[in-house]
């Protein structure tokens, strides 16, 4: 699987997952047909599947049922050295290394110009304070990024993961410290990038899923909803429960955000 000839159609079929040491089922009967460029947001109660569904894309385990296929080609069917090249993957605990912010970014792509470095930093909402430090780009990180907040902690691995130009991008509960504005700039910067990657998003905070292209709600490992906001709130009581938890009733009744 060749990255530049990668497009980011992904489907999964009849997808089933247990561990390899329980027989019970973490996932079952998943069927998405996702297009390149979109953006799908995963929803759903703790231990619902989210964060599993994810890591089988990257093979981090394969599936026991069914299949998924990327561009149609059965992700088993390729190295996983190919898929981590073309999946950029940022998850809550994010890590970052002793050196400087640039040198950290680079982990994603070491042949990156001063202006690609930038660029993503742009798109992941973190240009702007690291321009605010002393020695910029060429400041030093301590060990776990000891000397930035938790926001910009999540922000420069944001930004590492897009320097990678990856065709799939999965932010598995990765904006968790950023607020709210911040969290829409990032989710704007990325669908407007060239050639945008199809994006997975993991997420507690409904605002942050609600403009998604798709909203997958996950229960006890099967899809309990799919579709727009609009549509999960009319028709998904999984997704309501979750929705209006977090917002008062008249701002459910008038979608505010």
């Amino acid at each position: 699987m060749y990255k530049r000839q990668v497009q980011g159609n992904i489907t999964f079929e009849n997808v089933g997952f247990h561990y390899s040491d329980d027989d019970t089922n973490v996932l079952s009967n998943i069927n998405l047909n996702i297009k390149k460029g979109d953006s799908v947001a995963l929803v759903g109660p703790s231990g619902g599947g989210k964060t599993t569904l994810c890591n089988l894309i990257p093979r981090f385990y394969d599936v026991t049922e069914g299949s998924i296929t990327i561009d149609g080609t059965d992700i088993r069917d390729v190295t996983q050295h190919s898929l981590h090249d073309v999946t950029g993957l940022v998850s809550q605990k994010g890590v970052l290394f002793s050196g400087t912010i640039a040198e950290n970014l680079r982990w994603g792509n070491e042949e990156a110009s001063e202006e690609e470095v930038r660029s993503a930093a742009g798109a992941a909402q973190a240009d702007g304070f690291v321009t605010s430090f002393t020695n910029g780009y060429d400041s030093d990180l301590g060990q776990g990024g000891s000397n930035v907040s938790g926001g910009q902690k999540q922000r420069l691995c944001i930004a590492r993961a897009l320097l990678k130009k990856p065709k799939i991008l999965i932010l598995d509960d990765s904006a968790s410290a950023l607020d709210f504005a911040t969290d829409a700039a990032l989710r704007k910067a990325i669908r407007g990038m060239n050639n945008s990657p199809t994006v997975f998003i993991v997420s507690q905070r409904a605002a942050s899923l609600m403009y998604a292209d798709l909203i997958i709600v996950l229960d006890d490992g099967q899809v309990a909803g799919m579709g727009t906001h609009d549509e999960l709130l009319a028709n998904c009581e999984v997704y309501k429960e979750i929705y209006e938890s977090q917002f008062k009733k008249a701002d459910s009744e008038g979608g505010v955000a």
